[in-house]
């Protein structure tokens, strides 16, 4: 992926994602939002999964093999789902900035 240096941080990593998501070949449907949200940290996010999928919501755990992380939980991906599922879980975390 190549973004644009010129944009704010959170701009770059949605547009990152949308870039992700458009040339992907899984086919999403054009309504699809691509929003970018910061955890507090590992364990902050870890419950936020634990939690979607409790709802039902698919989702993609991220982890870093590489030092310094050594397979850290690191970001999800989270399939398009209905908001109501979501939402609850995820509307007090801030936009990435």
């Amino acid at each position: 992926m190549i973004v644009r240096a010129d944009l704010p941080r959170g701009v770059q990593a949605a547009m990152l994602v949308h870039a992700a998501g458009e040339s992907s070949p899984g086919g999403l449907p054009p309504d699809t939002h691509a929003v970018v949200l910061a955890a507090r940290d590992e364990l902050h996010i870890a419950l936020i999964a634990e939690a979607l999928e409790k709802r039902g919501v698919r989702l993609t755990r991220v982890h870093e093999p590489d030092p310094p992380w050594n397979g850290a939980l690191m970001a999800l991906g989270i399939e398009p789902a209905r908001k109501e599922d979501v939402r609850r879980h995820v509307s007090s975390l801030p936009l990435l900035r």
